[in-house]
């Protein structure tokens, strides 16, 4: 991490520890933006991720989607692009040094257009890639980051300056060699497209039985298809997909 970058996530650690000076989640006055204070480890915490960026500015941070782990620090960033049902856990986090970070959700929906403004190139067909990565954090994108965070100091420039730099980020995020499933998701009738709709399709009928065949021709893909891209970006099942759903109700309600 070279000097500049270092500044930069120095700069966001103490932004985060003063505007948010206790410990959980904190939505701020720009909807899309939460800051994240934790001063102890965690046992994991389970939830469905939203298309979203993460990013560390102190500590370390883990998710668990299926059997695989993620985990990012500082100069490091997450992407999800898909609604993923993931358990999260801080690491090492201590009262003297808290974990601190933020998540940026975001709408696909506007990948589309950034993509074919800035005529980039998408990229070739092949296997499918899954839905959430841990990249290296360019300092095009941190320096974009660290604006959005200034901006919570100047509220009257949030309506007018936030959607603007909101914009930028998911510009940086597609620039990332790391985003071919950004792009994927953005093209139309693409693979990743149909899985996304059945996902919705899952989110919203997760109490109710259902056949693959069933869900893969609501989707337009053959079952084989289905199955294989299904699992290969959400890294599990639909089944077990429908499965984690069920537990994490079941979690909320105990």
């Amino acid at each position: 991490m070279g000097t500049a970058d270092g500044m930069r996530i120095s700069e966001l650690r103490d932004l985060i520890a003063r505007l948010a000076p206790r410990d959980g989640e904190h939505r701020t006055s720009i909807d899309s933006l939460c800051l994240i204070r934790y001063s102890s480890s965690l046992t994991p915490h389970f939830g469905v991720l939203s298309p979203a960026l993460c990013l560390a500015a102190q500590g370390q941070k883990e998710l668990l989607l299926g059997e695989e782990v993620y985990s990012y620090g500082p100069g490091q960033h997450l992407v999800s692009s898909f609604e993923l049902p993931a358990s999260a856990r801080i690491l090492r986090a201590t009262p003297a040094k808290p974990y601190l970070g933020l998540i940026l959700q975001f709408n696909p929906a506007r990948l589309r257009s950034l993509i074919d403004e800035a005529r980039l190139m998408s990229p070739a067909s092949g296997a499918p890639e899954r839905g959430l990565y841990v990249s290296p954090s360019p300092p095009a994108l941190l320096d974009a980051v660290l604006r959005l965070v200034r901006l919570l100091q100047s509220p009257a420039e949030i309506p007018v300056l936030a959607p603007m730099i909101e914009r930028e980020i998911l510009f940086r995020l597609l620039l990332d060699e790391s985003s071919v499933v950004l792009h994927r998701r953005a093209q139309a009738n693409s693979q990743s497209q149909r899985i996304a709709m059945a996902i919705a399709w899952l989110r919203k009928h997760f109490r109710e039985a259902f056949r693959i065949d069933d869900l893969a021709r609501r989707a337009g893909m053959s079952a084989s298809g289905f199955h294989q891209w299904f699992r290969g970006i959400t890294g599990m099942s639909p089944l077990q997909y429908q499965k984690q759903l069920r537990l994490q109700e079941a979690r909320s309600i105990l």
